[in-house]
């Protein structure tokens, strides 16, 4: 075949795929898709005003990260929840994020506080869901602040993802948690002891705020699991 009759092969446009990537994302998080249920290509396509392409691009990459499923014939539908999943988030989150805490303290410098400092506070609480879902958000944007401080680029990006299917799985677990037991006075004591620059009284602080948050989501979530 010459190369003037060879067809043009056309590639989704990378930017359309991840914005409906991120669109996705957002509906997840806010639970208009219940863990388990059939995802529709078109209705996705009429929220998010676009093609099906990018979405079906989209919902390929969320599969790849274990947030959503294909099967042949059926399509693609959300993961079912695992409380298994759940301990093992918990336990490789634990493990990655006390590892980082001495580079982190090494590395720790003004802006840093600053940015971590911002993240100890949550709005005015107002409409409950809206405000519950800031203080996800916060905890995570916390989390990751913290991490990103160690300059370990892979680990935060594992970390990234750890979070991506703990909130975009399980989120309304978590909310449940958020509502009973605010992180934020938790956070503050691993936040004292970073700007003290106390490596053994900030993974203490850490251990015990994984210990406490663990073990309430298994519990919410085994509740959740039991009344359905």
């Amino acid at each position: 075949m010459s190369v003037k009759n060879r067809k043009k092969i056309v590639m989704p446009d990378a930017s359309h795929t991840q914005i409906a990537y991120e669109g996705i994302k957002q509906i997840l998080f806010t639970n208009e898709i219940s863990p388990g249920q059939k995802i529709s290509y078109r209705q996705l396509a009429d929220r998010l005003g676009m093609s099906l392409t990018p979405i079906i691009q989209a919902l390929k990459h969320l599969e790849f990260q274990g947030i959503v499923r294909y099967e042949p014939n059926r399509g693609y539908s959300t993961e079912p929840m695992s409380i298994q999943e759940v301990q093992e988030i918990y336990d490789m989150r634990e493990l990655i994020e006390v590892s980082l805490l001495p580079d982190v303290i090494a590395n720790l410098n003004e802006d840093g506080i600053k940015n971590l400092r911002v993240l100890l506070h949550t709005g005015e609480k107002s409409d409950e869901e809206s405000y519950l879902n800031e203080c996800l958000l916060k905890d995570k944007e916390f989390h990751l602040t913290l991490a990103s401080l160690s300059r370990r680029k892979i680990q935060v990006q594992m970390l990234r993802y750890l979070f991506d299917l703990l909130y975009l799985k399980y989120r309304a677990g978590l909310l449940f948690i958020q509502s009973e037991d605010p992180v934020g006075s938790q956070h503050r004591n691993i936040f004292n002891a970073v700007v003290s620059h106390d490596a053994e009284e900030t993974c203490k602080a850490m251990k015990a705020h994984f210990a406490k948050i663990k073990f309430q989501a298994l519990k919410s979530l085994g509740r959740m699991m039991a009344e359905k």
